[in-house]
Parts: C-alpha cells; structure tokens; sequence
C-alpha cells in the first residue's frame, strides 16, 4: 500500500507539474495566452475536487518520502536515487514562497495571481525570487522524471519509447524557461508605461504591508517546521541504530566464504550496499525487477515466507522456493546468499526469456554444424574477405535454422550450434532440426552459386544431430549470458559432426532421432558407431546430402498434429 501510494501522489504532483510548465511555455506565444492557459489549467487544480487531490498528494508524498528515508538501513544507493531523494526534500523547503505567494495569497487576501502578477514578482519586485522558482520548478521536473525511468525502464516498450520520451523530458522544462522569459520581456515594457503599469498592479490587488508580513511570518514558519522534521528523522535513525545494536547482529556468508555481519531488520540489498558488496539492483530496491534476487543456503527455514507482491514478481520471473528478493528479504539469524545476477544487470534480465532460463532438464535435439577445410580457406583469403564470407554463411545458416523451429545456440568460429524442442515436444524437435539441416543443405547451395566468383571451391558442410536429455538454461555472464544447453546429449551431436569427414557425409543423425521424428530413414546406411565419452556404441543414419530430405513443411506438420490431439 506504501509503495502503491508513493506511486500514484508522485504521478499526480508529476501531472500538476507537466501541466504547469506546460502553461508557463504558452508564453513563447504572448503574455495573453499564459493568462488564457491560466484559466484552464486552474479549471482543473483549483476547485474543490482539484484542490482535495493536489492537497492530498502533496501531503501524503512527502509523508511518505520522511518515512522512505527513515526506513532505510543505510544511506548508501544508487548516485540516481541520492539525486532523487535530495531533490525531493528540497522541492517542499524552496516551494513554499511559490505557494505563499499565489494561492494562499489568493484565498486569505484577494490577491489576483495572474501571470501578470507573477512576472511583475519575478522581473520587478524580487528578481532572485524569479530565478529561485525557475529553478526550483526544474528541480520538481527532474525529479518526478527520476521517479518515472525507474518505474517505465522495466517495461518491455520503454526501450524503442526512451529516445522520444528523452526527448520530452529534455523540451518541457526547456520551453518553459523560453516561455517565462519571453512573457517577462512583455512586462518589462508594460513598466515603461506608468498608466498601464500602474492600471495592472490595480488590477493585482497586492498585499499591503501589514498583510505581506504576515505572509513572510508563514513562510518563515514553515521552513522551521521542515527543517525540524528533517532533524526529528535522524534523530529517530539514530534511535533505531541504538536498539537495533542491542537486539544484536547477523551474518550473512556471501560466495567464496566472505561474511558479512549487520545489523537484524536491514534487508539483503542494504547489508550489501553497507558492506560495499556490488549487487544488482535496476529499480532501486523497490521490489519491482527481480534483478536483486539471490539463492538462499544456509538459514532458509528462518525466513517468513515471501509476502504477495514479492511473490508475484518470483512467480513472473519463474523462480524456484529457494529463491528470494535480496530488497524484501530482513534475515533475523544466519544467512547463506548468493546472488544469481551480475552486478551490471540490466532491465532485460528482470523479465523471463523463456521457461529454461532457471535451469531444468528437458529432451531436446541438438544440431552442430561445421564448414569443411575452411582453414584453408581462410589462410588463402584477405581477412575482409573471410569475414564478409563467414556473415554470409551464418546469416544464410541462421535463416534456414530460424524458419526450421529452431534456436541459434551460438555461433563458434566457423561453426554453428542450434536447439530444437524448447518449446514443444521431442517428436516436434526431432522433426524440425531434420527440417533445418535439410534448409541448411538448401539454402549452402544457394550461397555457393551466390559466392562462386568469391570462393576456388564450394563450401562444405558436415552437420550431426542428436536427441536426447539436456540441462537447459541460461548460462554465462554479464551482456554474454544467454540461453544455453549442456550435458553428455550435446557432446554426442558435437561427436556425429566430426564423423561426417570421416563418413564424407553432409549429415549424420542418431537412431533416437529417426525414431522420434517419425520418418522412415531406412534408405540411408545404418552404422554403429562408438562415441567418445559414451559407454554404448550407437546407431545413426549416414546421408550423404541433407537437401534430399523429405520432411513436411512445419505449418502442415502442426496441423495435422492438432487435428490428432483433437
């Protein structure tokens, strides 16, 4: 409920905001039209609804950012939320001459806050207040737009949206600035004009002497209520520390045996932060990315069990039971963490690519494919053009692997290695990588007649292919992680490429495979081969061209697939 009300204050303070700069930006058009703006920007802010909502947020906002810095364990974060925070606090301190000046003005003393009159404050009568509130109105854009890339950054559309969005935050508070400057011109003129200056100040109703002190004693008021709440906070974190220090402490053992001992009530992330620990965390700790979530050992069974939204984002994200948010997680005795994401995790991990990507053991077909004697390519060719032929080759094997129901695994040197089965059954696997080497075989030949002025001999390639149970998941580390498989099925498929040189075959596929395809190889010669790292010798089929295949088309398959399920 805290974090759903931080929300929604800080989205409505950051509309109040937009649409105020967006009013003082008319000014680039003329005085006249910020004053018809005015009109209906007060139609919606100032009435009771309007009020009450303004009112409200702004009250509960900045209740709730004392009680987010009281609550933190520690004061070390992100350098963006130190900015965010600072900027919050100063927002309410400096503001409140703006608001003095305009609305409560306003309500108690009839004064007509015009932009006629405000200019005539900010370009006349108290110029460093001007630029006081030109800032300070910066300040509260910043930070709202702070609040914002934190919140829409997890968001899958944030992405091809940040350049426009970058855009905006960029333009709004910079048109703003024109359009106050630009309006201020219009009332330095009207100055040289004693009737009509003196007639616009009538028109103001200003305060009277009497009536601005007692403005000035509110401000004054104010500032020293804030400035006291400010100080009644860390003297309540002080407090905390106190009693928290003699409850005792806990220790956390991190990997590679590096212990950690804090105090019982901070959460995982903020033992990190304290003991300099790098750990991730895209959304600040706020318990939206998952990116912070660590393996619990040791100490799990001292642990309450997960509340709803912490929940929500681990079932999103498909983690196991012993898996937990490091910001929701406030261990009360030992604890063995380890964190699952590297420290330079970025928003794309806190979304599951695919059900594997925690780890499970799944059967699927694995394919290997290999250019033949392109060593010797490659010593007799410049290195522009082994690359240009290579990019070449893998965007044609890519292609044919892609539109086969296939997943690129990698690309290794000049070889290529792709899954089949991820997503559906191994008879469904089996089938599409037949399907994808026999487009391989195709789509090579294609290349060779393409390249031919290019290459002194066509390109070769021997490809194997083998079913069997694999450990599926995502794998590896920083920006080079990605969905991978290992295990004894995948080295056996490595094993059937290799025997193509020895076979002077384009393809070699296991006996599991034919089988579960459900296609009748029985054309090409069955051999029994011995497979280093395999106690059993296995059965495979030797085909000596891939492109002579005869495997349904995939869409056809699947129907008729379906039509049997029915």
């Amino acid at each position: 409920m805290v974090k759903r009300l931080r929300l929604w204050t800080g989205i409505i303070l950051f509309a109040y905001v937009t649409t105020h700069l967006l009013n003082h930006a008319l000014g680039l058009i003329s005085l006249q039209s910020q004053e018809e703006g005015r009109f209906v920007f007060l139609a919606v802010w100032r009435n009771l609804v309007g009020s009450a909502v303004l009112g409200g947020a702004m009250v509960i906002h900045m209740a709730l950012a004392f009680w987010s810095f009281y609550s933190r364990r520690t004061l070390r974060m992100h350098p963006w939320e130190a900015v965010q925070l600072g900027l919050g606090f100063a927002i309410p301190y400096f503001l409140v001459d703006h608001i003095i000046g305009t609305r409560v003005l306003n309500e108690l003393y009839g004064t007509n806050d015009t932009y006629t009159y405000m200019n005539w404050v900010f370009w006349i009568a108290a110029t460093d207040k001007g630029i006081q509130q030109s800032i300070i109105l910066v300040v509260a854009w910043v930070h709202g737009c702070i609040g914002l890339y934190y919140l829409m950054r997890l968001k899958r559309w944030f992405r091809p949206a940040s350049p426009y969005l970058l855009a905006a935050a960029i333009l709004v508070p910079t048109i703003s600035l024109l359009g106050i400057n630009q309006s201020g011109r219009e009332i330095l003129a009207l100055a040289k004009n004693p009737v009509l200056f003196n007639n616009a100040l009538a028109q103001m109703k200003l305060p009277n002497a009497e009536q601005f002190k007692e403005a000035l004693t509110i401000i004054a008021w104010w500032e020293y209520i804030f400035i006291a709440m400010v100080v009644a906070v860390f003297g309540a974190r002080i407090v905390r520390f106190l009693v928290q220090r003699v409850r005792g402490v806990v220790r956390l053992t991190y990997p590679e045996g590096r212990m950690v001992e804090v105090l019982q009530g901070m959460t995982v992330l903020e033992a990190s932060r304290m003991a300099g620990v790098p750990h991730a965390s895209v959304c600040g700790g706020r318990g939206r990315c998952s990116t912070c979530r660590v393996r619990i050992g040791l100490g799990s069974d001292t642990l309450e069990p997960p509340e709803p939204e912490e929940q929500r984002v681990l079932t999103r994200v498909g983690a196991p039971p012993n898996v937990r948010l490091a910001c929701q997680v406030r261990p009360e005795g030992p604890l063995e963490i380890t964190p699952l994401l590297p420290p330079t995790a970025t928003p794309r991990e806190a979304y599951r690519a695919s059900p594997d990507v925690q780890g499970r053991e799944q059967e699927i077909a694995i394919l290997f494919a290999d250019i033949r004697a392109f060593t010797n390519f490659s010593e007799s060719k410049l290195p522009y053009d082994v690359v240009f032929v290579l990019n070449r080759y893998f965007d044609s094997m890519g292609r044919a692997i892609r539109e086969g129901g296939g997943h690129l695994d990698k690309f290794i040197g000049d070889g290529v290695m792709a899954l089949f089965g991820l997503q559906g059954s191994p008879e469904e696997g089996s089938l599409d990588a037949l399907r994808a080497a026999r487009n391989m075989s195709v789509r090579l030949a294609e290349l060779n007649k393409t390249l031919e002025s290019d290459l002194d001999e066509p390109l070769r390639i021997g490809i194997g292919i083998h079913l069997g149970p694999a450990i599926v998941g995502e794998m590896g580390f920083g920006t080079a992680t990605s969905l991978t498989a290992i295990g004894d099925s995948v080295n056996t498929a490595s094993r059937l490429e290799s025997m193509t040189k020895e076979y002077g075959a384009q393809l070699i596929v296991s006996e599991s495979v034919e089988a579960r395809s459900g296609l009748d190889l029985s054309e090409h010669p069955l051999e029994t081969v011995s497979v280093r790292g395999r106690e059993e010798a296995l059965g495979v089929r030797v085909i000596p061209d891939a492109s002579k295949l005869i495997v349904p088309d995939r869409t056809r398959t699947r129907s008729r697939q379906k039509e049997t399920a029915d």
